[in-house]
């Protein structure tokens, strides 16, 4: 394991979890076949073909296994931390690892989108990494709904009283889990997963000055309806 607690042979056990349902047999054969060498020891980094993006896409167009264990080998790391990054305090490292191996098989599936006159490869599968993080991220805001009883989250918000009445509790929360996107989730980034605004900005692809905007609007909202 490297010192962010992701492994390439932990991509590829992942890679083989029930989960991946629609994933083509050849795919899993090649993750199957990459993570016996890793396991035995067998894999010689040194036998691994070095390849430019240009032929590395051509080979895994054409299905060649080595090909995509290098790519494997070489950005799992790298993209490990694209989307540990957006994930941070809000997805599990399980989430984190599910994007990373989500990446691969995009990458393994749709070899052709990928343009080498536009960008560098590990370029492209940042990117596609980020975008797996944000989506898996919104997914889990939407499932977390504010509970009634964390009155932590209420004091962080600094929006009123921390002595709040019950009714008036109720009526501030049933507002935070009404708010559109993406307010809702810089709300929840913020005050309930404790997430800097550079981080938010970071995530979202905002300016951290917006994050804060959005911030003080939001904020401002919840007084009204609290008012009203």
């Amino acid at each position: 394991f490297d010192s962010i607690g992701c492994s390439t042979f932990s991509v590829h056990t992942y890679i083989l979890t029930p989960r991946i349902r629609n994933l083509r047999k050849i795919v899993l054969s090649v993750f199957a076949f990459s993570a016996v060498l890793y396991m035995t020891g067998q894999f010689d980094k040194k036998e691994v073909m070095s390849l430019n993006d240009k032929r590395t896409i051509s080979a895994i167009r054409s299905r060649d296994e080595a090909a995509i264990h290098e790519v494997i080998r070489k950005y799992s790391k790298l993209l490990w931390s694209v989307s540990s990054s957006v994930l941070n305090n809000i997805g599990t490292a399980q989430d984190i690892e599910e994007c990373v191996a989500d990446t691969f098989i995009y990458l393994w599936e749709h070899a052709e989108k990928y343009n080498p006159e536009r960008g560098k490869l590990k370029t492209w599968l940042s990117i596609i990494a980020r975008t797996q993080a944000i989506n898996r991220c919104r997914e889990i805001t939407k499932r977390n709904t504010v509970p009634l009883a964390d009155t932590d989250f209420i004091d962080h918000l600094g929006i009123v009283d921390h002595i709040l009445k019950e009714e008036t509790r109720r009526t501030l929360i049933a507002s935070i889990n009404a708010l559109g996107e993406p307010d809702r989730e810089i709300l929840l980034r913020r005050y309930y997963y404790d997430q800097k605004p550079k981080e938010i900005a970071r995530a979202l692809d905002m300016s951290a000055k917006q994050v804060d905007n959005r911030l003080y609007q939001t904020k401002r909202k919840l007084r009204e309806a609290l008012l009203s």
